[in-house]
């Protein structure tokens, strides 16, 4: 299947795995792109730029095709050195970048220059039109459905991939509740150019995280995500545990008043205990509603095979059939 994303990152089928705090390493990223898909790697995950390029090299131990990193730009008491993150980037001969958070204009002549095509992860039409506008050479449109940040306008994907579509002129993936062949045909009839799919690839062999989490996903609904943080704006899809549930308590009971202090220990620093630990109610921890669609544990090819074939049935057999 040949789209404008897939020509312009040069994989063989529109299937981009999102970055996703401790599980974007580099063993995920090479087994996405091996199945034909674009892996990314997690470039916070890893601490120091330093740590970035050991991961990058070992990513390329792994596979001869083609792979990005996501870079995430958000204000924090302790910035981190993204000059030194680029720099990795460039150095390591990575050639896609999925950039996510804040506005990303400052970083973009750079990575230009060294020929690296960005995609930036948006939740709004608002928001996509500037990333056209900076330069950005594709998008990830982010519904509400997804796991992580949906933003705050609240618009799903069935309303907000036409309206990207009507208003874009690079290519987009669709991004939340992205799970199988339905999905990728759906995202192709409202606009899309291939999706991007997070949830989903948690759930499969060579993800590097704890059984537990793997389990967790397969186990759970679609009515088992949380939305957490809507008080501080910074609003965050999570999966149910005691932590979400008691942060939520918080939330109800302080109100307006609520201080990121007060959540701390619900949210902070608990990615290491929860993914590669597997203590399930340590804290809050991205997961989309997809996770209802998620029913089994494959290899990133068997999945990606799935997906493919589904899709390319669903179009040529029953989608003919209504002509």
């Amino acid at each position: 299947m040949k789209t404008r994303i897939t020509e312009m990152f040069g994989i063989q089928h529109p299937i981009i795995q999102g970055g996703m705090h401790y599980v974007g390493f580099a063993e995920m990223a090479a087994a996405v792109s091996n199945a034909g898909g674009l892996g990314i790697i997690t470039g916070l995950t890893q601490r120091t730029p330093e740590l970035l390029a050991n991961e990058i090299r070992r990513c390329r131990e792994m596979t001869d095709k083609p792979f990005g990193v996501n870079l995430t730009f958000l204000p924090s008491l302790s910035t981190p050195d993204y000059p030194g993150y680029i720099k990795a980037i460039i150095d390591g001969g990575v050639k896609a970048v999925e950039t996510a958070g804040n506005n990303p204009a400052k970083w973009l002549p750079v990575l230009k220059e060294a020929g690296i095509k960005v995609i930036h992860k948006c939740t709004s039409v608002r928001h996509s039109l500037k990333a056209e506008a900076i330069g950005c050479d594709a998008v990830s449109v982010d519904g509400f459905e997804c796991g992580g940040h949906p933003g705050e306008d609240d618009v799903p994907n069935f309303i907000l991939l036409p309206r990207a579509a009507e208003e874009l002129k690079i290519p987009f993936v669709a991004s939340g509740g992205m799970a199988d062949g339905r999905s990728l045909v759906a995202a192709l009839a409202l606009g899309a150019e291939g999706m991007n799919m997070g949830t989903r690839f948690i759930a499969t062999k060579e993800a590097p995280v704890h059984e537990n989490v793997k389990r967790a996903i397969v186990a759970a609904s679609e009515l088992d995500t949380r939305l957490v943080m809507r008080p501080l704006r910074n609003t965050e899809r999570v999966l149910t545990n005691a932590a979400v549930e008691r942060l939520l308590v918080k939330e109800r009971e302080l109100g307006s008043n609520i201080k990121f202090e007060d959540i701390i220990e619900e949210v902070a620093g608990v990615y290491p205990k929860i993914m590669t630990d597997g203590e399930m109610d340590a804290g809050a921890w991205s997961c989309g509603m997809v996770a209802g669609l998620i029913h089994d544990i494959p290899t990133c090819k068997e999945l990606i095979d799935r997906i493919m074939s589904e899709a390319e049935s669903i179009i040529q057999q029953r989608l003919t059939r209504f002509l």
